[in-house]
């Protein structure tokens, strides 16, 4: 969540020195990045509320909870790696 309302403010300073979204095609390219970002992320946080209540409150049986820790857990190596590779993409290009 500190990264999703990081952007936000750095969203709101972007545009009060004049870089909207459609001034070229770098800020269109940032904007884009961190919007699917955040987007992303509050999807995996969703996910994880939803496992953490399943585990937690024993709302379902052992091996469905598990199933969906497993599958959260997917999703979050998922995540960093498309990460990694983007880092490595920006980085080394």
């Amino acid at each position: 969540m500190a990264f999703v309302v990081g952007q936000l403010v750095v969203w709101y300073q972007l545009v009060e020195m004049g870089f909207f979204i459609a001034t070229n095609p770098a800020n269109d390219f940032f904007y884009l990045l961190t919007g699917l970002h955040g987007l992303h992320m509050l999807g995996g946080l969703v996910a994880l509320a939803r496992t953490t209540d399943k585990v937690w409150f024993m709302l379902v049986t052992p091996t469905k909870a598990a199933l969906s820790v497993e599958l959260c857990a997917i999703y979050w190596h998922f995540l960093l790696c498309i990460w990694l590779a983007l880092f490595a993409l920006l980085i080394y290009t």
